[in-house]
């Protein structure tokens, strides 16, 4: 995930909003082609082409095919992050994260992460990229949990409480992802939903108990 957005509403500017909208694009073609054909059967050449950019560009904006799908993994959770640096640090993290996910980094089109992560329980190459992704995010998350509560970021309460959320979202876009029958079962955004809310019950205050 990258640092801090620009700006003084937080969001990254014009340029930046253009390369991510690129970076969308191939990353939605990689999948397409990948749930088709394969993995292995498919190149950065098809890629490239399939995204109408040349294969130099390609390379450009990623290391290898395999992470050419990423920004579907990250577009969202960064978005999240500068939705919540930009909220009252008051409002317990859980609550800020269920209330920002509706905001910029709402997903879009959800078939395609669908798509990839049922793809990564297959591809080896692509489960390494989500399993990547999820871990800078984790770094994020403890970089915006540690400004909101003055706690230092390598403190042991913060790297839980990021592990804690950044887990609760992973698993809740599995759930999702996974199931037998996509038309079953809530929407993306209500799973995340109903993860974040146990979240939020397991670090509530716990009133005490009666002597």
């Amino acid at each position: 995930m990258t640092g801090r957005a620009g700006g003084a509403t937080g969001r990254p500017p014009l340029t930046e909003r253009r390369r991510a909208e690129t970076r969308r694009e191939i990353a939605e073609e990689a999948v397409r082609l990948f749930a088709a054909r394969g993995v292995a059967a498919t190149t950065a050449e098809d890629i490239a082409s399939a995204a109408g950019i040349s294969t130099r560009t390609l390379w450009r904006y990623f290391r290898s095919k395999e992470e050419c799908v990423r920004p579907l993994l990250t577009t969202g959770l960064e978005a999240l992050v500068r939705e919540v640096r930009n909220r009252n640090g008051a409002v317990p993290l859980a609550e800020s994260v269920l209330h920002a996910q509706h905001g910029e980094g709402a997903e879009r089109d959800p078939r395609a992460l669908r798509d990839l992560v049922r793809l990564c329980r297959d591809e080896p190459g692509l489960r390494a990229v989500w399993l990547e992704a999820h871990h800078d995010a984790e770094a994020e998350f403890a970089a915006m949990i540690a400004d909101r509560t003055g706690r230092p970021v390598d403190g042991l309460a913060v790297r839980v409480e990021a592990g804690v959320l950044n887990t609760a979202l992973r698993v809740a876009v599995e759930d999702w992802a996974l199931r037998p029958d996509p038309s079953e079962g809530p929407p993306l955004g209500d799973t995340v939903a109903a993860a974040l809310r146990l979240v939020a019950r397991v670090s509530a205050p716990q009133a005490p108990r009666p002597a």
